[in-house]
């Protein structure tokens, strides 16, 4: 098949996207280069992209996945479909601070299903574990339980850890705690990005940790000092970093869509900046009263909150940030689709939409008239 008249992230102009029997692009060229067409689908000049990429989610369909135990691996096969139909073509399912034992406990189960998990089904890929916690400030730690917090030493990286290193991709920590800088640069050479978060840090401390090899900063403006004239901390040093990713919630409740618009602006929008939903188990399912490790939950118009009022997460899908970014006016469609698709893919080393690829590709619409955006997959 080809696809014609669509507009793609990145490129100039109207573009035609061949796709092969195989389901894998061969071609992106502009409009007027000869492709081969066997079957064309003229899209009349919306937008196409990859499927999401969601490095931030923490449960789905009432399951959380600390929760996770032998057995399980139907429920992370349901919600990879579930995430699929919600437009996310990979995720990172993560962990939340909890005891070593329950960690350790969920590593294992993710790691079997990785260990069956077909890239030719429909439906969203886990590509590892995002670990955010246990070494994280606890002056900073939001809904994050105290008692499971620990200190960052090497030794207890390796216990967290495990056997399963291979299996986490991300580990968020507060890097003011490594105070010798080893575990950090343990945790690059297993090949683990660094994410900076739940923290005090200043600006200098996170400026030492970027030169360790810290490279993703943990939903930016949460669980961290404020953006400060005299005292930028750790947002303001990420955002003045080239190689730094920022990712960024933007479900309207975590952070003001004014403060959304400074960021995007500061970090040339999807150069440094990407979305997650942080989304907690109940995504996928009605507001309600549901359970959160030994807590409760309330969940009100898709925001999760502890019962004391605090913050604990959205159970909005990751796509809903992108039609609020274009339908709060802060993005145009192309910036706000990259933010979901291109920018955590880049923050993770991998490629954005090209020839070779999958074509697992999203439809966008954006109706005018009445100021929405739409998608749909369409292969």
């Amino acid at each position: 098949m080809t696809i014609i008249n669509a507009r793609v992230p990145g490129y100039q102009g109207l573009q035609q996207i061949a796709v092969n029997a195989q389901g894998k692009i061969e071609a992106i060229a502009p409009m007027g280069e000869f492709i081969p067409k066997l079957t064309t689908l003229d899209i009349t000049g919306d937008w196409i992209s990859l499927g999401g990429v969601d490095l931030q989610i923490n449960g789905a369909l009432g399951l959380a996945f600390p929760d996770l135990i032998p057995g399980n691996e139907d429920r992370l096969h349901q919600i990879c479909e579930f995430l699929w139909e919600q437009g996310v073509d990979g995720f990172l399912p993560t962990l939340v601070t909890t005891s070593v034992g329950k960690i350790q406990q969920s590593l294992s189960v993710i790691a079997d299903f990785l260990s069956f998990q077909s890239n030719q089904e429909a439906i969203a890929q886990i590509w590892g574990v995002h670990l955010e916690g246990p070494f994280l400030h606890p002056d900073k730690r939001g809904a994050h339980p105290n008692e499971y917090l620990l200190s960052l030493t090497l030794e207890n990286v390796k216990r967290v850890l495990g056997d399963y290193g291979d299996v986490v991709k991300v580990m968020t920590l507060a890097p003011e705690l490594d105070e010798t800088g080893e575990a950090i640069a343990y945790l690059r050479s297993l090949g683990i990005t660094v994410s900076l978060g739940h923290s005090q840090a200043t600006a200098a401390e996170a400026e030492e940790a970027f030169a360790l090899g810290a490279s993703m900063v943990t939903h930016g403006f949460n669980a961290m000092p404020a953006l400060h004239h005299r005292q930028p901390g750790l947002l303001g040093a990420a955002i003045t970093h080239p190689k730094v990713h920022c990712g960024l919630i933007a479900d309207g409740q975590h952070v003001c869509p004014t403060m959304i618009q400074i960021l995007l602006r500061a970090s040339g929008y999807e150069d440094g900046v990407f979305l997650v939903s942080d989304a907690l188990a109940p995504l996928g399912l009605s507001d309600g009263i549901y359970p959160w490790d030994s807590r409760q939950i309330e969940v009100k118009n898709g925001t999760a909150r502890l019962e004391d009022g605090t913050l604990a997460g959205t159970t909005l899908p990751l796509l809903v940030g992108v039609e609020n970014l274009v339908e709060w006016g802060i993005c145009g469609v192309e910036n706000a689709i990259a933010l979901a698709t291109e920018s955590p893919r880049k923050a993770m080393g991998l490629p954005g939409i090209g020839v070779g690829l999958r074509g697992d590709l999203l439809r966008w619409h954006w109706d005018e008239g009445r100021g929405k955006l739409s998608w749909q997959r369409i292969l």
